[in-house]
């Protein structure tokens, strides 16, 4: 695209423009997909629950999000009156922008990423830590206790659930020995005879199990939504919000959402590559393989939403710390060993 641009244009501004261009294409896609798996999982909350859920806007209720948008967009954004006004509104802003920051290392294809750099898993960590802010200072500004002390579960949660996080994706890092999301990928292809990712590694298998449980804490979805846990926080550190304000809120918790999917598929699943390493599966495009798996778990994230009770704070902290934390660390130890026995001498 550069290239198209630069007879034109100059190398600049041609730069400048695919990027802008590339943004968007990522960006504007994925707000429409944030709005169509919002009706999605109220869809699969009430088809668990024997109901039909939303099906009265637009056929089979499809325009439901987008009234709902509407209707919050129409809505007055009021402010408390003791809030740190500028902190107040600055809030859900950092949580939608970092929500969508994220998604320019997350490979599509071979070579279809905004930025394939090499060190695009500490961008992934670097970059998703910087939600814990949005959720810290829509408590604090909000200058109400309630909404506070729900900032204080979220920031404790999400600080305890990275920790473990990271020494999963470091026995990510040792076993494939890149930090680049797409050699991540490539790695993974007829990982064990001829199943692409690490469905059949003993190794590695756990490590992906742990991650989608992280993945679950780490974005505050049920069975560890103590962040909003209504009988005692109304709404959590969303409480004083309204109007496209709360709609910020909303929409970066399920773009959060949809990138640990995007990265349970991409770490330990294969990512853009098919299941099995057949010559003809290779023919549907690697995106259709990324999504499908995208929304294979999706639909986990919302059955374990419809199904399974809220944890305690106490239980979520426990098996944080007390469990997580020393199996990870653990593993890595465990796989480091592994490699250094099984891969000694290899490149001397």
């Amino acid at each position: 695209m550069i290239s198209w641009f630069e007879s034109s244009l100059g190398y600049d501004w041609a730069f400048f423009l695919a990027t802008i261009i590339d943004i968007l294409v990522i960006a504007l896609p994925l707000m429409l997909a944030v709005a169509m798996i919002i009706y999605a999982d109220r869809k699969i909350w009430a088809a668990m629950a024997l109901r039909r859920g939303p099906n009265v806007v637009g056929p089979f209720g499809l325009l439901q999000s987008f009234a709902d948008g509407l209707k919050v967009f129409l809505q007055e954004t009021i402010v408390p009156a003791a809030a740190n006004r500028a902190l107040f509104l600055l809030a859900p802003i950092i949580t939608f922008t970092v929500a969508l920051i994220v998604w320019a290392v997350v490979p599509f294809g071979v070579g279809v990423v905004l930025a394939d750099i090499n060190v695009g898993l500490l961008y992934v960590l670097a970059a998703s830590s910087l939600g814990v802010y949005g959720i810290i200072l829509s408590g604090w500004a909000s200058n109400s206790k309630y909404p506070f002390y729900s900032a204080l579960r979220a920031a404790a949660q999400m600080v305890s659930y990275e920790v473990a996080i990271g020494f999963i994706l470091i026995s990510v890092v040792l076993w494939t020995g890149s930090f680049n999301l797409s050699a991540i990928v490539l790695a993974q292809k007829s990982h064990v005879w001829i199943f692409n990712g690490y469905i059949l590694n003993p190794l590695m298998f756990p490590m992906a199990v742990m991650f989608f449980i992280s993945s679950l804490a780490e974005t505050q979805r049920a069975p560890f939504d103590l962040t909003e846990a209504e009988s005692e926080l109304v709404a959590g550190y969303q409480t004083e919000y309204s109007s496209m304000s709360f709609a910020l809120f909303w929409l970066g918790e399920y773009a959060n959402v949809l990138l640990m999917c995007a990265l349970n598929a991409t770490l330990f699943w294969g990512g853009w590559l098919p299941p099995v390493d057949w010559a003809p599966l290779y023919y549907v495009p690697g995106i259709i393989w990324l999504f499908a798996k995208i929304l294979f778990f999706f639909f986990l994230f919302s059955w374990v939403k419809a199904t399974v009770p809220r944890y305690r704070y106490d239980q979520l902290m426990r098996l944080g710390w007390k469990v997580f934390l020393p199996v990870s660390l653990f593993w890595v130890f465990l796989v480091s060993g592994y490699l250094m026995l099984t891969r000694v001498g290899v490149g001397s």
